[in-house]
């Protein structure tokens, strides 16, 4: 329609729309619909965290804000970097959202103009490109390929560098594939960073504490201080606190930076949710002791997961070191037919036909930007993980 901004124009979509439509269209038919889609914890938030937000509405703790946080959440954050960082912050370099998604949208909107660049791997998560869109960036992407374990190199790292480059965004534990930088792994993209003086770094550290086996969370400006000063470290407290719903994210960086983002949210949303905000401040200060048995589950679900993938011929599941996807590869797959004379032309296709034939919902891998793959999230119980596996492998079997 005429009247419509042309900056929709920039931005697809969701190809995932297509198939969670149909999944809502074949559950409300009455079938045995299992979503293996659902990137939040199964877990109810801790109930301390719960308390805290209660008692704030029994205080009367329900009236504006502060644009981007109240101060006790703002020194719980600068408590959380310095604790689990080692990075020191003040409150005025810190900034709190409705969400990790709006603190990315709100640095990315304060910062780019027509014509920068963000480096992107991929896969990656499905908002990342568009917001980079609709803030009038160009989105430039290296492939993470999965003979690399999910992870780009250096070298891929530097060849995407230009002059019009502004932005390095990067997450680790990654959504979708899991795939966590080691300290080692992360130093070596750090010195390319440390050779581009006008590369920034946006960092979606939103898995840290969903981590399994060996695998040890580092922080760009931890394990690179010279790059502090242009760094945007960004986390919530969704994930490990199961908090998905309370819509609570934040950032710490240069305070040029959180004073622009201020700005861009002080004429959006203004503050986030009053409650959220007291309840997130006892998830970092309070106890934590809930993410260790929480963790062991989710390993086990994925080792599940992993074993059943692994043995379909066509298909591979490499471990991943955090969050709570798997991102196996199809491409032994694609080219073959189902009973019904489905052929599996890609990933959307395979998806697709996978709902279609045993109920079982998977996000596709082009939605992530490498293919041929999906994403299943363990983050459900193991009778369901379990029965999506066997319905997978029975479907994949029958291929021909």
């Amino acid at each position: 329609m005429s009247f419509l901004s042309k900056t929709l124009d920039r931005v697809k979509p969701s190809p995932t729309i297509a198939v969670s439509n149909l999944a809502m269209e074949l559950k409300a038919q009455g079938r045995d619909i299992i979503s293996l889609g659902a990137g939040e914890p199964d877990f109810d938030t801790p109930e301390h965290i719960r308390a805290a937000g209660i008692a704030a509405i029994n205080a009367g703790k329900t009236r504006y804000t502060a644009v981007d946080g109240i101060p006790e959440l703002k020194q719980a954050i600068c408590a959380k970097f310095k604790r689990d960082n080692g990075l020191d912050y003040a409150p005025g370099q810190v900034s709190v959202g409705t969400g990790g998604k709006q603190v990315l949208y709100n640095a990315l909107m304060a910062t780019l103009n027509p014509g920068d660049e963000v480096v992107i791997p991929a896969p990656y998560w499905v908002s990342y490109p568009d917001m980079v869109l609709l803030a009038g960036g160009t989105p430039v992407f290296i492939e993470a390929t999965l003979e690399n374990a999910f992870k780009i190199t250096p070298d891929q790292l530097e060849a995407a560098i230009t002059p019009a480059t502004k932005w390095f965004l990067f997450n680790s534990p990654s959504n979708p594939t899991g795939a966590g930088y080691s300290r080692d792994e992360l130093k070596a993209l750090t010195d390319v960073l440390m050779r581009h003086p006008h590369v920034w770094v946006l960092t979606d550290d939103m898995y840290e504490h969903l981590a399994y086996d060996d695998f040890k969370f580092c922080t760009p400006a931890q394990v690179e201080p010279g790059l502090y000063d242009r760094t945007l470290t960004v986390n919530g407290v969704s994930k490990a606190y199961a908090m998905t719903g309370w819509r609570i994210g934040y950032a710490a960086g240069p305070k040029p930076l959180i004073d622009a983002m201020r700005k861009i949210q002080s004429q959006s949303t203004s503050n986030p949710c009053t409650i959220s905000q007291w309840a997130a401040v006892e998830a970092l200060n309070g106890t934590h002791d809930f993410i260790a048995p929480n963790n062991a589950m989710f390993a086990r679900r994925r080792d599940l997961v992993v074993k059943a993938l692994n043995a379909i011929d066509g298909v591979t599941c490499p471990v991943p070191e955090g969050a709570f996807y798997v991102y196996p590869s199809i491409a032994g797959l694609i080219g073959k037919t189902t009973p019904a004379g489905t052929l599996i032309a890609d990933d959307e296709t395979f998806a697709r036909a996978l709902l279609e034939d045993t109920g079982v919902a998977v996000v596709f891998g082009a939605a992530f930007g490498l293919s041929p793959n999906f994403r299943i999230s363990y983050a459900t119980s193991d009778t369901a993980l379990a029965e999506a596996c066997d319905r997978i492998q029975r479907f994949c079997a029958a291929l021909a």
